[in-house]
């Protein structure tokens, strides 16, 4: 019996590939991360390097070489994350801490998520549109998510800070879509009851999210454009922060 494996495409590979999605034919109804990614590799030569860079995701989380994986799971292949149409807004809980979202971001809307009476410290990280870098001007920002994922993946950053930093509390609004010079794209908030661990916890967020959150941004230039990857040296998003 033979399957069809299909593997949806973010960011710059619906341009290299022409295509949203790829697909597929094996005999094996599982596989491995590794072996999917051989397939793809044998399938799209001209695009081989580019695959081993990437990483495959089943159903909304990052798989592993040895992961096992099959041809009925929701299958992605993400380049390098940037640190990033879907629905306009998707949300991991009920009090709305992690969005990912077209419309403008209030960052005092993102602070009063986290502000309770038993912290003494709360902060706000708001990443805006840069004009110049390196001397190339910017003229506005594109931002892609694979939303449900970045939402899962968002929410598991609020994980790992309230294990590092006990009682700490965090919400992440994230914008996709045109991001304007001076707009925001993204807002961090974070408290605790010690400014000290608000700090740390603040950094340790923007960091995290840009190595594991599935968003990725394409910069627009006055003469050009490029999708920007992950910035952090190589990109494994399986391996946890260590620095904190």
């Amino acid at each position: 019996m033979t399957y069809t494996w299909t593997i949806q495409l973010f960011a710059g590979l619906p341009e290299r590939f022409g295509v949203s999605s790829i697909k597929v034919q094996h005999d094996a109804e599982a596989v491995t991360a590794a072996e999917l990614k051989q397939l793809l590799a044998a399938a799209y030569p001209e695009h081989a390097n580019l695959i081993s860079i990437s990483f495959l995701a089943c159903n909304h989380s990052y798989a592993a070489d040895h992961s096992t994986m099959h041809a009925s799971d929701e299958l992605a292949l993400l380049p390098p994350v940037s640190g990033g149409e879907e629905p306009a807004s998707i949300t991991a809980t009920n009090q709305e801490l992690y969005v990912i979202t077209s419309d403008p971001i209030s960052e005092g809307d993102v602070i009063a998520k986290v502000i309770v009476p038993a912290h003494g410290a709360s902060l706000a990280f708001v990443g805006t549109t840069r004009e110049w870098t390196q001397g190339q001007r910017t003229v506005r920002l594109e931002y892609e998510a694979y939303a449900p994922m970045a939402v899962a993946t968002m929410k598991q950053i609020g994980d790992e800070i309230a294990q590092r930093w006990p009682g700490a509390l965090c919400a992440i609004s994230h914008r996709i879509g045109v991001v304007g010079l001076a707009e925001t794209s993204v807002v961090i908030a974070v408290s605790a009851p010690h400014r000290g661990d608000c700090y740390d916890a603040s950094r340790y967020a923007i960091e995290r999210l840009k190595q594991i959150v599935p968003i990725w941004k394409k910069e627009i230039w006055e003469d050009g454009s490029e999708w920007k990857g992950h910035q952090l040296g190589p990109w494994n998003p399986t391996v946890p922060l260590t620095d904190y």
